[in-house]
């Protein structure tokens, strides 16, 4: 397993330097964090790397979306003591979530279980994607730190966007925790590209994310400014399917 870890870690830092171009917007706020979590790395303004996974930008989103429903990990229902609604929650209440052994580390082993039964998100829930459980995989092994990124300021272009690129992506990894399946959350329903419109279209998916308090997502943090921009561009166009 450490001959694995140790491959993972040089392949991706060849990766970085051929896509050392590659940029990705964060998909939560560094400055709206859990007062309770310990200080985060690079919360000041570390430029994100296509070369490292971030927690709060990354893994957190994840988790809030797919792991926090009603009756399941959030700290109201703290199903079978475990919480994951904030880094600290995280660490002190699932075991050795920073070991690179699958078979010890309870956060991947939940992940990648084979019975629906067993596995998390817990069925009929969708199990995380395996780029999903990859990304997680690969934070671990660089660590399993509270850090977070942040874009270069002034690189915020709302036109780019796109559904396919863009909105589905964020709709997928930020929304489809809570809001698909047979009992989506406020009956609202995002697993389809006509759903998502109709409800973007009515004005409720940006007064969702955008409004100071109670945001969407509900638990996580908000989401940055240049992601509402361009959820915002996108809606005022016409929530095209482009």
């Amino acid at each position: 397993m450490q001959r694995y870890a140790l491959f993972l870690l040089f392949a991706l830092l060849i990766v970085g330097l051929v896509f050392s171009d590659c940029k990705h917007d964060p998909l939560v706020d560094p400055s709206i964090i859990d007062p309770d979590d310990p200080p985060v790395i690079g919360a000041g303004g570390n430029t994100c790397s296509p070369d490292s996974v971030y927690f709060q930008t990354q893994v957190l989103p994840i988790l809030i979306s797919n792991c926090t429903q009603s009756g399941c990990h959030n700290a109201q229902d703290r199903k079978e003591g475990v919480v994951l609604t904030s880094y600290q929650n995280l660490m002190s209440t699932v075991e050795k979530v920073n070991s690179n052994n699958w078979d010890k580390n309870e956060l991947m082993e939940a992940l990648l279980e084979n019975d629906p039964d067993k596995r998390m998100p817990l069925a009929p829930n969708a199990p995380l994607t395996q780029a999903q459980i990859n990304l997680i995989g690969i934070w671990v092994n660089q660590g399993a730190k509270n850090n977070t990124c942040t874009e270069q300021t002034g690189n915020c272009e709302p036109a780019t966007g796109t559904y396919a690129a863009f909105v589905k992506p964020l709709i997928q990894a930020k929304c489809q925790g809570c809001h698909s399946g047979s009992a989506p959350q406020g009956n609202i329903n995002l697993s389809t590209y006509v759903n998502t419109k109709n409800v973007a279209v009515s004005g409720k998916l940006y007064a969702a994310v955008a409004r100071t308090s109670k945001w969407m997502p509900q638990g996580g943090t908000k989401l940055d400014a240049c992601t509402i921009a361009k959820l915002k561009n996108w809606i005022d166009l016409g929530a095209l399917e482009n």
